[in-house]
């Protein structure tokens, strides 16, 4: 089949209903208790996800030829086994969602980050049921303002440069139209999501299966250096629709031949500025020109974007949207405030902190790795359970060390810098840097992991007489003041 006749096929509105048969994918992690793979206390067992199923029918040709006329992407909603032309009732929009396992209502205090919306519902957009609900299963209730900005226009094919603060639902402002558009009757990869992090490429794939987990036959793959490369050679020979990977694990398997991404029409690239840095730009230069079409899809998403974006965009990007939603560039939820100490006291003024504090999960920054294990058996030996993860760990011990931290096993995470970015754990309510970053752009993104989605948060830095310059210089860069660690902090800051 000719590239027009399958972009014409891709554009068809069809019906995604149907049974839910794709595979989970993941690591099945055992217990261990063990030094050496950043873990010092016991973790929890892990299973799959089960699969909820769900049937419906495919809409009339006539119903196709009017949508596709008016250029809509959705479908109307029928009863299981009904047409429109039957005389079986319509479901109901409140017959659906009564049917929907909904997590707990959220009903924690957000900040204007995520409120300040239009009033848009996601049913506005037009979705396939199948999406709905799996969005309304992961307990999305609204779109958040970057969503609702996103959403619309990536629907429409444009290509997007979007900024938004951490926390504030990126990462399902391009999920969701990838998941509406993609095709699970095209074996083919449709979609790449481009990540820098092999954390942040796993949880972006689980969050990409939990939305599509009512979609008949979807299959999402995350791919990532330092796991087995045969494997992913040999999960490519069966049917992949999206993928979701680091930029040189997809160029090794492109130029092995085994990656097809010839029918690739939507490329996402998430944690942009990340991406566009000197370590990933002549990969993701190579892996454009040589291996993707011409007419594909470009969106690119971050906190940050430094000067080198432009380049990028004028080079690759046809007329892209632009959306820029950093009135200010820290969260409205996250104190800051800082503590004044000498070096060698800094694991006496993070036993004050732990002591002063009601933490529920709280991520400690350090600048080495040789720091970050230091001072994880530092903390253990104060008494608190702590686990801690730096980019020199095998693959194996990192992705145990994550997901067993994401479920609540361990209160602290003592990490290097491999955790700045797009890391999603709500249960975090304080970010410490033990050592202060030397940046603007690496602080931003550190203190973004508290406060997630409008929640409210603290992140507190250890100053030395060294720090003193950059504390100052970060505090202009970001336009936000950073307070002293006062004496009591209210816990209304950061307790909800």
């Amino acid at each position: 089949m000719s590239q027009s006749v399958a972009q014409s096929n891709s554009q068809k509105l069809y019906s995604s209903v149907l049974r839910n048969t794709s595979q989970q994918e993941g690591n099945n992690y055992n217990q261990a208790v063990h030094r050496g793979n950043g873990r010092y206390s016991a973790s929890s067992n892990w299973s799959n996800h089960s699969q909820q199923r769900f049937r419906a029918t495919p809409e009339t040709n006539s119903q196709q030829a009017y949508l596709k006329k008016n250029s809509l992407e959705s479908q109307p909603i029928y009863a299981s086994g009904s047409t429109p032309n039957s005389t079986q009732p319509q479901l109901s929009t409140q017959d659906w969602k009564s049917a929907l396992q909904l997590p707990p209502k959220d009903a924690r205090f957000k900040t204007e980050d995520v409120t300040a919306t239009k009033g848009n519902d996601f049913e506005d957009y037009y979705l396939k049921r199948e999406l709905l609900m799996g969005i309304f299963e992961m307990g999305f209730e609204k779109p958040s303002p970057i969503q609702e900005e996103a959403i619309p226009v990536a629907l429409a094919g444009r290509d997007i440069l979007a900024r938004a603060k951490n926390g504030t639902g990126k990462t399902a402002a391009y999920l969701i139209p990838v998941l509406e558009r993609v095709d699970p009757k095209r074996n083919s990869i449709q979609a790449l999501v481009l990540v820098p992090t092999r954390e942040l490429a796993l949880q972006t794939a689980h969050v990409c299966k939990q939305l599509g987990k009512r979609i008949d036959q979807l299959q999402v793959m995350s791919s990532t250096g330092g796991t087995s490369l045969r494997d992913d050679i040999l999960r490519l020979y069966n049917p992949v629709h999206i993928l979701v990977a680091t930029p040189g694990r997809v160029l090794d398997l492109a130029e092995r031949g085994v990656c097809k991404l010839n029918e690739c029409k939507m490329v996402v690239l998430d944690e942009a500025d990340k991406l566009l840095s000197m370590e990933f730009t002549s990969v993701l230069e190579r892996l454009i020109e040589r291996f993707l079409p011409t007419n594909r899809q470009l969106m690119l998403f971050s906190a940050t974007f430094p000067i080198t974006v432009k380049a990028f965009r004028d080079r690759f990007q046809r007329k892209p949207y632009e959306l820029n939603l950093m009135d200010e560039l820290t969260l409205k939820g996250v104190t800051q405030y800082y503590a004044y100490v000498e070096e060698n006291k800094k694991v006496a003024c993070l036993n004050a902190i732990f002591s002063k504090l009601q933490i529920n999960q709280s991520i400690i920054f350090c600048n080495s790795v040789n720091r970050v294990k230091l001072l994880a058996k530092k903390i253990t030996e104060l008494g608190y359970s702590c686990f801690y993860v730096h980019a020199r760990m095998a693959q194996e011990d990192r992705n145990r060390v994550f997901h067993d931290f994401r479920n609540g096993a361990c209160r602290n995470l003592v990490c290097s810098d491999l955790f700045t970015r797009g890391i999603d754990i709500q249960a975090v309510n304080v970010v410490i840097n033990f050592d202060f970053p030397k940046n603007s752009e690496t602080y931003l993104h550190r203190v973004g992991r508290s406060g997630r989605f409008g929640h409210r948060g603290l992140a507190i830095s250890m100053i030395t007489h060294d720090d003193r310059l950059n504390l100052y210089k970060i505090e202009q860069e970001l336009a936000t003041e950073i307070a002293p660690f006062p004496a009591h902090v209210d816990k209304s800051l950061y307790c909800e």
